[in-house]
């Protein structure tokens, strides 16, 4: 592979969905749909029957137009192909994945612009999840708009800031997958919290927007931990006489591990754990993950869920290769299985009480977060290909989850649990697929995460007794988490219902993503070289 394309295949991931980012500004202000200085009448009459009916729920929160932006009531038939054409950034970021997995299963590895960006075999994986977790969501997409259109809740600005948002979402998340500087990766995570925001607090209703500023807060926070971190480790690798160009790259910051100051790089992984772990909905800066996923769009949640959490994470095994190289295992053994823990026990407990079913999927993902963690606290080479091999499986099952209860909302009107009752006899194709997509979260075959959860136990029970206790109150606080999601479930798919004339072409994207988590389950084909190869790459030096 010459230079010229290896910078191609790590430029590309990142490039391209912020070019199509452009685009979509670009187009929106070519057609003139930006929000205005003067209320247009519709905009008025819209804002009036708000006004009269109280406040607004879901099905009719975005009739309350913003001021001076144009009601989007018959749209051009053309205008609809937009919603179609965000799909050309995952398929270049799987595209580039793959060729750059047929590279790297060897063990080795590539960069361009002086070693800036930067493709191992664990970077191959993250941007097959990242892009086949994007496909997902941006395919999903024209059948959420059209239903926000058919409600009167879209106007032609939402719909372009949307597509806007969502690109410019995905092209930092792979900058941060591509990135072999510590510096340039927190960057990235920074700029996936800034577009999110906005993101969550699409739908401009008070709750919406509540969610929205609650995450700002609690990721700056995280975010600002992890900076001082990043910092640290900085400080720690000048005083090492690492030179400063390189005080931040990550294999050179592997490779010096053991010249590091031992105090410093204890506190700068501490803050960066606590720091990214906030990103990846960990204890205890978690708290921002229900609402968020709870009040944004349903494409974006399954992205959110699907793999935002799982590129945060992949940061802080980043950072683990480092502080077991230059303070021995037990340090990040320790730190990261208390948090997995504490986040399991927690997210657990509040699925016990949870009664609405979008909150409910976002504490699932806390649960499945702390489980990657717990495989990363064991450290073995089969726990961390299972856990990476479990960030596969629960972003594909998530965002299938994530965007059927999208569909839900918009056909039911709510998201409380106890309102929804026979989905399977109502809407066959819809129930079932929800459905499936609880049962791969629950670990049950033919599911990848079977597999992962498998693994990652025989690990645990492996590693000695320490562990092997850890292990098993895992278990036991897995079983809880189980048992309340499937009750919950099974009150929303069952029960009498007419059927409902419904549209299994707008589904397809689920049925695709259920089949992708099943097919890696069964066999990981040409995978299984590229997963023993990422795992390889975390292993303790």
């Amino acid at each position: 592979m010459n230079a010229a394309t290896t910078a191609l295949l790590l430029t590309a991931p990142a490039a391209v969905p912020l070019a199509v980012s452009a685009t979509y500004a670009l187009t929106a202000l070519a057609r003139h749909e930006v929000p205005r200085a003067r209320l247009v009448e519709k905009p008025r009459l819209a804002e009036k029957a708000v006004a009269v009916g109280g406040a607004a729920g879901p099905s009719d929160t975005g009739r309350a137009a913003d001021a001076g932006e144009p009601v989007v009531e018959s749209p051009a038939p053309g205008r609809h192909i937009a919603d179609w054409a965000g799909l050309v950034s995952p398929a270049v970021v799987l595209g580039c994945a793959a060729l750059l997995a047929a590279q790297r299963v060897d063990g080795g590895s590539v960069s361009a612009y002086a070693g800036l960006l930067r493709a191992d075999a664990l970077t191959a994986w993250m941007l097959l999840v990242v892009g086949a977790v994007a496909f997902i969501a941006c395919a999903s997409a024209p059948a959420h708009l059209a239903a926000e259109r058919a409600a009167g809740s879209a106007t032609a600005w939402t719909v372009w800031r949307y597509h806007v948002l969502v690109q410019a979402f995905l092209g930092s998340m792979c900058l941060a997958v591509v990135s072999a500087n510590l510096g340039v990766l927190w960057v990235a995570i920074e700029a996936t919290t800034v577009v999110t925001a906005f993101l969550v607090g699409h739908r401009r209703t008070r709750t919406s927007v509540e969610a929205a500023w609650k995450y700002v807060v609690i990721c700056s926070a995280g975010i600002a931990l992890a900076f001082l971190g990043t910092v640290l480790l900085y400080y720690a690798a000048r005083q090492a006489g690492v030179a400063e160009a390189w005080a931040l790259d990550w294999p050179t910051l592997v490779a010096g591990a053991d010249r590091l100051d031992p105090a410093v790089t204890r506190l700068g992984i501490s803050l960066v754990v606590l720091g990214y772990g906030a990103k990846a909905g960990l204890v205890p800066l978690h708290a921002w993950l229900p609402d968020a996923h709870s009040q944004a769009p349903a494409p974006v949640s399954a992205l959110m869920s699907g793999v935002l959490l799982s590129v945060a994470f992949a940061a802080i095994l980043r950072y683990r290769v480092i502080a077991d190289a230059a303070l021995g295992p037990d340090f990040t053994r320790v730190l990261l299985a208390g948090i997995a823990l504490l986040t399991l026990t927690l997210a657990a407990g509040l699925l016990l009480a949870q009664r609405d079913y979008k909150r409910m999927l976002a504490y699932s993902s806390m649960e499945h977060m702390s489980l990657v963690a717990l495989a990363a606290a064991v450290g073995s080479p089969l726990a961390l290909a299972a856990g990476l091999l479990h960030i596969a499986g629960h972003g594909l099952a998530k965002a299938t989850a994530f965007c059927a209860s999208g569909h839900i909302l918009h056909l039911r009107g709510t998201s409380k649990i106890g309102r929804v009752r026979g989905l399977l006899a109502q809407f066959p194709w819809l129930g079932a697929l929800f459905g499936l997509a609880v049962v791969a979260l629950l670990g049950f075959p033919p599911f990848s995460l079977f597999a992962s959860e498998l693994g990652i136990a025989r690990a645990g029970f492996a590693a000695g007794a320490g562990l092997g206790w850890v292990m098993a109150a895992a278990l036991l606080l897995v079983l809880i988490a189980f048992a309340a999601l499937a009750t919950r479930t099974a009150r929303m798919l069952l029960g009498p219902g007419e059927p409902t004339r419904e549209s299994p072409s707008a589904l397809w994207p689920l049925a695709l993503g259920l089949l992708a988590c099943a097919a890696l389950g069964i066999a990981t084909g040409p995978l299984g070289d590229l997963l023993t190869q990422a795992a390889a790459v975390l292993e303790r030096p």
